[in-house]
């Protein structure tokens, strides 16, 4: 029955309605916005040649500057979003940096399950981790679009778990599961090209703050 609805009346709204498919049609967005290989060949490219200018800029600054300057430098490319500041943009200290294996974050969507009305279901951005939160910078070229990052505690994660999106296809999937006291279902972030790096890193970074608390309060 289930797959009745689905294949003959939803499919059928849906590619009749394209502005309703474009909102709704969760495994049409997903596929749409996953990058071709010719555009990940482009981001490597990049990443790659800003690097080695980074490496060059960095070695001539050492050079004639005092080690006093290193501090900024060091604060430049690795740190800053495509809205600012790291620590700006995420409201959070300073010293919030991401970690190196994220520097440059994870391409992915957040899907907010716990929604109760469909507007802004999926957000497209970028996911990092630093030493103390799972950052999500949202790429919406809308107005107040701060608003919609999200920044969670690591230790306030009470679940964490690779998860597939779409059961029909393929594979082990390329979502995330993380679930917080203050949701009732957890939220996803899918679509994600680099999922078990991504997963190894937020999972590794929460256990080790979570044991770091522990031992300071042994009670709890």
């Amino acid at each position: 029955v289930y797959a009745g609805i689905k294949f003959f009346i939803i499919d059928f709204i849906l590619k009749s309605c394209p502005k309703l498919r474009q909102r709704f049609d969760t495994p049409y967005i997903i596929w749409t916005n996953l990058p071709t290989d010719l555009q990940l060949k482009e981001r490597s490219n990049t990443t790659l040649s800003r690097r080695v200018a980074t490496v060059g800029g960095r070695g001539s600054v050492s050079a004639a500057a005092p080690l006093a300057g290193s501090r900024d430098e060091d604060g430049g490319r690795y740190y800053s979003t495509k809205r600012g500041a790291f620590h700006e943009v995420f409201s959070l200290p300073e010293s919030e940096r991401p970690l190196a294996v994220c520097e440059n974050g994870w391409r992915c969507c957040l899907i907010n399950r716990d929604r109760k009305t469909p507007t802004d279901y999926i957000r497209h951005g970028v996911l990092f981790v630093t030493e103390n939160y799972l950052c999500f910078e949202s790429s919406s070229s809308r107005s107040g679009s701060s608003k919609r990052n999200k920044v969670i505690k690591l230790t306030e994660i009470t679940e964490i778990q690779k998860y597939k999106v779409l059961s029909v296809l393929p594979g082990s999937g390329m979502g995330i599961s993380i679930a917080t006291p203050s949701t009732l279902k957890p939220m996803v972030f899918g679509a994600m090209m680099h999922r078990d790096e991504a997963f190894d890193a937020i999972f590794s970074q929460r256990t080790k703050m979570v044991e770091k608390a522990r031992a300071r309060n042994p009670e709890t």
